[in-house]
């Protein structure tokens, strides 16, 4: 099975550091957001924006650990914030890969319950084979793949991040 990277580690960082400026000017407004990363991958994502976020913007940033079964998306759904900590500020969902949708729906309707200033999702890769009718408000790339093919962000423990399509 071959590896065709689609984004390298500086793709990745220009990536990130255009959807931190689409963030702020989203959410000027606003004296904090909340960025609440889907584990794990999401979450890494998630940090990465809010260093960006921290160097070009006065937002006080707050990170949020999302946990999500992906394969039993409806078993309930914890997170490192507790509801108190997100309510009534801006929130972005982010995640690495929008696939089908299905964890990011699961996630949306876990914040649903708790009243929100904004809420917005941020993906790196946007892979349009949607079965639920969620989207990514902030994307890195777009890609029209086939179903069979498999797209997977690699962040390593040197800080380097790749993404390729197999």
């Amino acid at each position: 099975m071959s590896k065709n990277i689609i984004l390298t580690n500086q793709e990745i960082e220009h990536k990130t550091k255009r959807i931190a400026y689409q963030i702020y000017e989203t959410f000027v407004d606003e004296n904090e957001v909340v960025l609440a990363g889907i584990a794990t991958n999401g979450f890494i994502f998630a940090e990465k924006i809010a260093q960006e976020l921290k160097k070009i913007s006065p937002l006080e940033v707050s990170l949020c650990e999302v946990q999500i079964d992906k394969q039993n998306p409806e078993l309930p759904i914890h997170t490192s914030l507790l509801k108190e900590q997100y309510a009534n500020k801006g929130l972005i969902l982010v995640d690495d890969v929008l696939n089908s949708g299905t964890t990011l729906i699961y996630a949306i309707r876990h914040f649903l319950d708790v009243p929100l200033k904004k809420f917005k999702t941020a993906v790196l890769v946007d892979r349009n084979h949607k079965k639920y009718p969620v989207k990514a408000d902030f994307k890195g790339i777009s890609l029209s793949t086939s179903i069979l093919e498999h797209v997977q962000v690699v962040f390593d423990e040197n800080g380097n991040s790749y993404a390729y399509l197999s």
